[in-house]
């Protein structure tokens, strides 16, 4: 009878323990998600939040950051850059483009829209800047950190 107490309770411990360590990684993974989540942009001097999506795209584009990018206006709304890199494109008609929308144009081509309008292109969504304000027709630099 003893023995049967003895082994039940090393079992409970192993199951316990297990359960345990399972737990403690789902908890890290999680909070390395929330993490990478947000990254900085500096335009203009200055700091703003990209919230990013969660895919495969955003995954690869991370792995380039820290970069600076000088980046060309174009059609008064958006600011655009090609890229040295090809990502992979996960691309869907989104109908209507948000000022802040951060996105990638094909596979190499980097694109921050500045203001919201109606649009018939195929984009990849990396992610989006909140207050984002208008970016004017010079062109400039970002920086990804």
């Amino acid at each position: 009878m003893m023995k049967k107490i003895i082994v039940f309770v090393i079992v409970s411990l192993f199951i316990i323990t297990g359960c345990t360590n399972k737990s403690i990684q789902n908890n890290t993974t999680k909070e390395s998600e929330e993490k990478m989540s947000i990254i900085k942009v500096i335009i203009n001097n200055q700091t703003y939040d990209l919230k990013l999506e969660k895919n495969s795209t955003v995954e690869e584009f991370i792995k380039l950051i820290p970069q600076e990018l000088s980046m060309k206006e174009l059609n008064g709304n958006e600011k655009y850059v090609y890229i040295d890199y090809s990502l992979t494109a996960n691309s869907y008609y989104p109908k209507h483009i948000k000022k802040g929308d951060v996105m990638l144009y094909g596979n190499n081509c980097l694109v921050i829209f500045y203001k919201s309008f109606d649009t018939s292109y195929n984009y990849t969504k990396i992610g989006h800047i909140d207050n984002l304000p208008d970016l004017g027709n010079e062109n400039i630099t970002v920086k990804f950190e």
